[in-house]
């Protein structure tokens, strides 16, 4: 059978120019493992950049941050797949921070060939806390003996209910050393040749605003999404956000529930103290 040759373009078609389409990922919220509303993680993010990067005919893809920070792993498996999605589809990847990217959020911002910011964001934080509580004197008062088994001799370290003890001090600061070298080294690969500032100055845990951020070599320029991408890409220029999905048979939460109401609560009190610390 002869084959059905390919339908001739239109000679109009040809001559009508489409404008350009940016897809946009919005990623707001603490980064963290668990799977809820307000969470970023690989496993609710992978999705949306995959199909962020399929666009063909984008020349760009935009994300839009929006974090005080988190999960060091979930941070640097996120801003990995951003690379590694922009170098197999050769895209290049613009970052918008809105009020922060810090720590885990500015690791992710590092993806970005470029980075935008406002000059009142909050950028940097290039640094591992680790914070816990001790109730051994509440419970001595309260008069109450608690009896801890372990096979491991370090199985107890961060108990609240035990003393705390030197050497278990010196083993998580060396822990947090270790993972702060590996955010070091990522800024300072993927931030080569830019970088303003020696490693004292930039890598002591404190945050800056955006205008500080440019001094310091963090960021690349002062730029909104929209503003941006019309002065780089024509004002024509159309912006796709990619969205989750919403499932189709979703129902609302009805009547009243104890256990949901203080897990709302409990949730909502942690995220307040992830942006409290920025001061926002």
């Amino acid at each position: 059978m002869p084959e059905t040759p390919a339908p001739k373009r239109n000679w109009l078609s040809r001559l009508v120019r489409h404008p350009p389409v940016i897809p946009v990922v919005r990623l707001q919220g603490v980064i963290a493992a668990e799977q809820r509303p307000g969470r970023l993680n690989i496993a609710t993010v992978e999705p949306l950049l995959s199909k962020a990067f399929a666009i063909k005919s984008a020349p760009a893809v935009a994300i839009v941050i929006n974090s005080p920070g988190g999960s060091p792993v979930q941070s640097r498996l996120i801003s990995k797949r951003i690379r590694n999605l922009a170098d197999q589809h050769g895209k290049p990847v613009l970052v918008f921070v809105e009020d922060a990217a810090a720590s885990g959020g500015y690791f992710i911002a590092v993806a970005g060939d470029e980075i935008f910011v406002d000059p009142s964001s909050i950028v940097g934080s290039i640094g591992v806390i680790m914070a816990t509580f001790g109730f051994v004197g509440a419970i001595d008062k309260l008069g109450i003996e608690r009896r801890v088994h372990t096979a491991g001799r370090n199985k107890s370290t961060l108990d609240p209910f035990l003393p705390e003890k030197e050497e278990d001090v010196e083993r998580i600061k060396r822990f947090e050393l270790d993972i702060h070298q590996v955010f070091i080294d990522h800024v300072k690969a993927g931030r080569r040749g830019r970088l303003k500032a020696d490693d004292d100055t930039l890598f002591t845990g404190e945050w800056w605003t955006g205008l500080r951020g440019i001094e310091l070599g963090l960021v690349d320029g002062i730029g909104d999404l929209h503003a941006t991408l019309r002065d780089r890409f024509g004002p024509e220029v159309v912006l796709k956000t990619i969205a989750p999905r919403r499932p189709f048979f979703a129902l609302p939460r009805l009547g009243f529930s104890a256990q949901g109401m203080v897990e709302d609560v409990a949730n909502s009190i942690e995220d307040r103290a992830w942006w409290a610390r920025l001061g926002l």
